[in-house]
């Protein structure tokens, strides 16, 4: 299984997110070196805390674009870089919106072990189009590369989207493991919010024991009840020092940093669960 052979163990895996600012080519874009500085104090912030992993993604490119662009993927693989020198924890990529190609390639190139990918099987309305689901074309594009062994953590019935197609979370889960997905992501409807209880109780019973992470919205409060049925958790926003932001889509904003003590308590949380 390559959840466990990534990060070492096989329940209470959290995935720490580096939400990276606005990138290059984007209006509010701060320059790579503050982004890189922020990045590392994020990244440290987690590793220190005792997260199992990172993963990094340009949340705030927005609007967002379904494939990006040549400015976002050197500004990702040179950012990337710098972070995998940095640390020894595993460490993965998302590319928003959906831009798996960019991500596996960026994986491919540093080295990562991982990647997130928003819309796998599924076919969905977000505010940027409507993307549907390329299962076979991930996995075709993947080979093509020689990146098999990187691993596809992918989400069903996405935050941020309005559901298209007609799967209930467990077929949407099955068919995604079909395809090939390494582990699966379910979420709240939108960033910071959890998937309820009874979501993630309906798919533990729906797949069994296949790899479930929970993709939004944990935290101290939440953590224990959702890891009885959840493998992982991929956290950022609930580990964020500040207070939420009003108006902004992510819950808080670029400048707010990742605080070591949130990491370390959450983590101590599950070390007891």
């Amino acid at each position: 299984m390559k959840l466990s052979k990534i990060f070492n163990k096989q329940r209470n895996i959290i995935i720490g997110a580096i939400h990276l600012p606005p990138l290059l080519g984007y209006k509010n874009f701060p320059g790579f070196d503050s982004t890189l500085k922020n990045a590392l104090a994020d990244l440290r912030a987690f590793e220190d805390g005792g997260a199992d992993g990172v993963i990094f993604e340009n949340n705030y490119d927005i609007p967002h674009k379904i494939i990006i662009d040549a400015p976002i993927i050197s500004s990702m693989t040179f950012l990337g870089e710098k972070l995998r020198k940095a640390t020894k924890l595993p460490l993965g990529v998302s590319v928003l919106w959906n831009d798996y190609r960019a991500a596996l390639s960026i994986a491919k190139t540093l080295d990562l072990q991982f990647i997130r990918i928003p819309v796998f099987v599924d076919k969905v309305e977000t505010n940027y189009g409507i993307v549907k689901g390329e299962p076979k074309k991930v996995i075709d594009f993947r080979k093509s590369i020689g990146a098999e062994n990187i691993a596809l953590f992918t989400d069903i019935h996405v935050k941020h989207a309005k559901l298209l197609s007609k799967y209930s979370l467990v077929a949407s889960a099955k068919l995604a493991i079909k395809n090939k997905s390494d582990a699966i992501i379910i979420t709240g409807e939108w960033t910071g919010n959890s998937p309820t209880t009874n979501e993630a109780e309906t798919l533990r019973k729906g797949i069994g024991s296949f790899p479930i992470l929970i993709g939004s919205g944990i935290d101290k409060y939440n953590a224990k009840i959702l890891f009885k049925s959840a493998d992982g958790a991929v956290v950022s926003t609930s580990l964020k020092s500040g207070a939420k932001k009003t108006h902004e889509i992510n819950i808080k904003s670029y400048a707010q940093r990742v605080n070591r003590s949130k990491v370390k308590k959450l983590v101590a949380i599950l070390e007891v669960a």
